[in-house]
């Protein structure tokens, strides 16, 4: 599809005003060939509120999130960020219409995303891993963008690791400093991909401490993960999700102790 190719499918459902959820999720669908992974997922997540998806290896909780940053183009449904619809354009005459690759780079820049693995520059220092797509994608100056990678690791406990490699860094402090450059770009809402997972469970607490210090300072995060702990500890609202559907919304104390659905239920007494 082109950078102006019209969208093919169903007319699209009314839009999200300014003001509105920080994140608006509509039908949201995807399909790849004959499997369907998604299927209708509906979800609005507050400026300043933290949630957390959980559920079953395969029920679409990834999926999800690359969505929300359009790194899979829905096949169908609608994704709004702070009002703007991501990825798609609705011109004068009616027609939906894909956005330019400049302006996805734009929307892109205001979703922070931080995956399992760190994926981190093993040939530049802590530093300059932070401070390159702030030069790069927002402009800012070596300087300016050095100010703010230093706060950044203050924040997170490692400014004395600054000039070190990735590599010399332990699996929690990697993904510390993976956090640290994503907000680097100053987004409006972050995404975490089962951030912990790939870590010793000594060192998820380091993850869980600086994930609760962004939420106290009312940073939008939508989390996936398999840590029911984590999801605990950090969520204004748990999202449970099965074979492609979103089954329950709930803050935690209730969906932890006395879930409704039954799936749920079945899924908890297993994890638990």
């Amino acid at each position: 599809m082109n950078a102006l190719a019209d969208v093919a499918g169903p007319a699209p459902v009314a839009g999200v005003q300014a003001g509105g959820p920080m994140i608006a999720v509509r039908q949201l669908t995807k399909r790849y060939g004959d499997h369907q992974i998604l299927r209708g997922i509906d979800l609005d997540v507050a400026a300043s509120e933290v949630v957390t998806i959980i559920g079953p290896s395969g029920s679409g909780k990834s999926t999800v999130l690359r969505c929300l940053n359009f790194l899979e183009a829905p096949t169908s449904g609608e994704v709004y960020v702070d009002g703007e619809r991501l990825g798609y354009v609705q011109r004068p005459d009616g027609r939906v219409v894909r956005r330019p690759e400049v302006e996805m780079n734009r929307q892109r820049a205001e979703i922070g995303m931080v995956f399992q693995q760190f994926n981190l520059w093993p040939h530049k220092t802590v530093l300059q891993n932070i401070i390159e797509a702030p030069m790069l994608v927002r402009g800012q100056s070596r300087d300016e963008a050095t100010a703010t990678a230093v706060k950044l690791l203050d924040r997170v406990g490692l400014l004395a690791k600054r000039d070190a490699s990735p590599t010399t860094l332990s699996g929690g402090q990697q993904q510390r400093v993976a956090i640290a450059r994503s907000l680097a770009m100053q987004p409006k809402v972050l995404l975490l991909d089962e951030v912990t997972s790939a870590l010793d469970p000594e060192t998820v607490h380091e993850v869980l401490d600086v994930v609760q210090g962004l939420a106290r300072d009312g940073m939008t995060m939508v989390l996936v993960t398999h840590e029911m702990s984590f999801a605990r500890e950090v969520s204004d609202r748990v999202v449970f999700m099965d074979e492609g559907v979103v089954m329950e919304v709930a803050p935690p104390a209730q969906f932890f102790s006395a879930p409704r659905h039954e799936r749920a239920q079945s899924f908890l007494s297993k994890v638990l």
